[in-house]
């Protein structure tokens, strides 16, 4: 593959509703462009996609870098990060069937990103182009507008019709469809340039320039969203995308000629191959056998090969300039977000806004003994997806990993198995409970032991009560009751005590421990002896403090449309939340804040998707502790006790 000078390159995200013809997209632009000799068919199966792809395309000397999305919420990451190394979109929409949700998450994810809209299957007979658009306008507005319009004859796909080309051979009510989509179109174009839009006004016919200016402008400020029309199974509309896209959507590089810089966008764990990392070039040019700098890390790292993609095989090239996407491979150092350059002292770019996990599963080797394994195959997979995060919980003592959803945990895992051999199972995660003291005591907890020689004598005497603090330890001895050898190990023995409460197990928090007096033995008394006597007083002091079970409560930043409103707070309510506050954001959608227990969270994902239709998302973190309701705590200390 030849080298592309930066103003004939053009980085594309393909996005869309699963099943709305992304990939079958891609595929017949490959035929467009004799990358292959095969075009889709409706009979073929369409494996589901969740990680971006990269198809490069030549075709009339510019080279486009498609990147193919997943179409399911869970992937979002990899749309995320495809379009961070994007110029524009390509929006793919089902025309037979209404808007999805797809569509909508592309539009959201996209903003101001320049986009098209490809109105796909326009030869199907369940085809309904004019409701599609009449519902894309409704939605979007006046900016969603028509530039290459299907014609139909007794209710059959005929021909794509340009909107900017003379109207022969139109007739009846195509001609004045045609005619006022070009009129709306011109009027847009118009308003984004004032020289263009005194032209328009004295009634000049815009030019050429005129027109290609004004569309360039209004797509790339977002004022604009051109609609293109085909059928990817028959490659009808392709080659129009591929042109609107030259023609229109210049990216503006700059600094062609300074020092070469770059930041990772995909990064992939192949078994064979080892580490691909996937950049983007956006100053300079980088070419194979150079030195550069990990500019997060400050590590240097020599580039031995670059490489792209063809017919999904790795093919080498010399060198990429500003604006190219490359493939790196072996480099160990990179991570996704990660920024390249050949000069030490340049800024790192902005890291990718990578959403946090939706939903978290506790995680567990089939086979004894591969724990180790399991962490190790974690590491890659978190390195491959950023969105994938796991831990060890200390103290519930399992392996959590979190993600997008249920269907992105459960790829996670088939991935885990057939790519790197390690089998897992999938659990619910367990509630890090506490416990505490409501009231106050004052107890004696007392050691003593004579079994020939020396003996073992250890005597205290504790008030606890409640504290802010997780742990305070206070001593009022006078007189020398307790010899101050033996206070660190009283408090030692309060501090082992605490890992496992008297109610349940769980670990005991918020508790002030005041040791006051108590008594020794000169010959018989040790630390393990006064670190026991702390231990009989600490269970004593529990029991007679009013003990209470706390449950973490976490925050949730809940963004739905507003039609949901209602549902969601009454769902909130019954999983004994509240409502702290709501307000709109920037996108249409509002955004309510909450407290919850982590109990009634766990699947809050599965659910809020099923209220909302995949409308709805959340953020959540641990806010605090709060007691547990009487009658749920008594079923939580049972079922504890009872294991």
């Amino acid at each position: 593959m030849k080298v592309y000078d930066s103003n004939m390159l053009r980085n594309i995200s393909v996005l869309g509703h699963s099943g709305c013809g992304k990939t079958n997209l891609i595929e017949a632009i490959s035929y467009t462009a004799n990358l292959t000799n095969k075009i889709p068919k409706i009979t073929d199966k369409v494996t589901m996609t969740y990680s971006m792809g990269l198809v490069p395309i030549e075709y009339n000397d510019f080279k486009y870098n498609l990147l193919d999305t997943p179409g399911y919420f869970d992937f979002s990451g990899e749309v995320i990060s495809s379009l961070s190394a994007s110029d524009a979109a390509i929006i793919v929409i089902d025309a037979t069937t209404d808007v999805q949700v797809g569509t909508e998450k592309s539009l959201e994810l996209t903003g101001n990103i320049p986009k098209i809209m490809f109105i796909n299957k326009i030869d199907n007979e369940k085809a309904r182009y004019k409701d599609t658009l009449a519902m894309l306008r409704e939605k979007y507005g006046n900016k969603v507008v028509p530039m290459i319009i299907p014609i139909y004859k007794d209710k059959k796909f005929i021909k794509l019709h340009n909107v900017f080309e003379n109207m022969d051979g139109l007739e009846g009510e195509f001609k004045n469809e045609a005619m006022s989509v070009k009129e709306a179109l011109m009027e847009l174009i118009a308003e984004t340039d004032d020289e263009i839009l005194d032209k328009y006004f004295s009634g000049e016919d815009l030019s050429f320039d005129d027109i290609q200016k004004g569309l360039t402008i209004g797509m790339q400020r977002g004022d604009i969203i051109p609609v293109i029309c085909g059928s990817t199974i028959n490659n009808i509309g392709t080659s129009e995308i591929l042109e609107t896209v030259s023609k229109y959507l210049e990216p503006k590089y700059k600094d062609k000629e300074s020092v070469f810089k770059g930041f990772i966008f995909k990064t992939v764990v192949d078994p064979f191959i080892g580490k691909m990392s996937y950049l983007k070039v956006t100053q300079g040019e980088i070419t194979k056998d150079n030195d550069v700098f990990n500019i997060n890390k400050d590590i240097k790292e020599k580039i031995y090969n670059l490489y792209t993609m063809k017919n999904n095989d790795l093919v080498e090239i010399e060198k990429a300039k500003c604006g190219d996407v490359v493939i790196l491979t072996k480099v160990n150092s990179l991570q996704t977000g990660y920024t390249l350059s050949s000069d030490r002292e340049e800024e790192p770019l902005s890291e990718i806004n990578l959403p946090r996990p939706q939903i978290y599963y506790a995680i567990t080797p089939k086979n004894k003994g591969d724990e180790e394994k399991v962490s190790i195959t974690l590491n890659k997979i978190v390195e491959e997806d950023p969105t994938i995060r796991w831990y060890r919980n200390s103290e519930t003592k399992q392996a959590l990993i979190g993600g997008q959803g249920e269907l992105h945990i459960n790829t996670v895992k088939n991935r885990m198995k057939e790519k790197f051999g390690v089998d897992v199972e999938l659990m619910d995660l367990k509630v890090a409970y506490r416990e505490t003291i409501r009231g106050y005591a004052d107890v004696q907890g007392k050691h003593k032991k004579q079994s020939g020689g020396h003996g073992q004598y250890g005597d205290v005497k504790i008030k606890f009560e409640r504290s802010n603090d997780d742990f305070e330890f206070a001593e009022e001895i006078f007189g020398g009751s307790v010899p101050k050898q033996y206070i660190p190990a009283v408090e030692k023995g309060l501090k082992d005590s605490m890992l496992k409460g008297t109610l349940a197990g769980f670990p005991v928090t918020n508790i002030k421990a005041t040791l006051y007096d108590g008594s020794y033995h000169d010959v018989d008394s040790s630390e393990m002896a006064f670190k026991l006597a702390a231990s009989a007083a600490f269970k004593k002091g529990m029991e007679q403090a009013q003990p209470v079970l706390l449950e973490p409560i976490m925050k949730l930043k809940i963004t739905i449309p507003d039609e949901y409103m209602g549902d969601v707070m009454g769902d909130i309510n019954k999983r004994r939340g509240k409502i702290l506050g709501m307000e709109p954001d920037d996108k249409g959608k509002q955004v309510i804040y909450a407290q919850a227990p982590q109990a009634e969270t766990f699947k809050y994902a599965i659910d809020l998707r099923s209220m909302t239709q995949g409308r709805g998302y959340f953020e959540m973190e641990i806010e605090k502790y709060e007691e547990v309701p009487n009658q749920i705590a008594q079923k939580i200390i049972l079922l504890a006790n009872n294991n």
